[in-house]
């Protein structure tokens, strides 16, 4: 079974840099590509980006150049730049073994989320 663990959420004020990360574990974990997703309150989750073991990366449209997915092994980071109140939401990591990268119901396993506030 794989688990996926984010960390590196919390109180932020608008304009900071925040880096997320994502602890895989379990078996063949470093084959999946990792994803990263975020739910703002009252809104549906949406497409960061992912990566797989090789460095490839896919963004979602949402991310208009100021986050950056990273990866080494079963550990994925989001670095988010300039944040601003619209960043607040639970971003969550997820792990897909073979569909489509953007989708979501293509990730097998996920984890339990971590919370950014961005204050004003």
């Amino acid at each position: 079974q794989v688990q996926l663990v984010e960390s590196g959420g919390g109180l932020v004020q608008a304009g900071d840099s925040l880096r997320l990360s994502c602890a895989g574990s379990g078996p063949r974990v470093s084959v999946y590509i990792m994803g990263w997703f975020r739910q703002a309150p009252g809104k549906e989750r949406v497409f960061l980006g992912a990566i797989d073991l090789n460095g490839n990366i896919q963004y979602g449209d949402s991310v208009q150049g100021r986050f950056t997915i990273s990866r080494k092994d079963a550990m994925a980071n989001l670095e988010m730049k300039n944040v601003s109140p619209e960043d607040t939401a639970v971003y969550y990591c997820a792990a897909l073994e073979v569909g489509t990268w953007s989708r979501e119901v293509d990730y097998v396993y996920w984890g339990q989320g971590t919370q950014v506030t961005v204050s004003s």
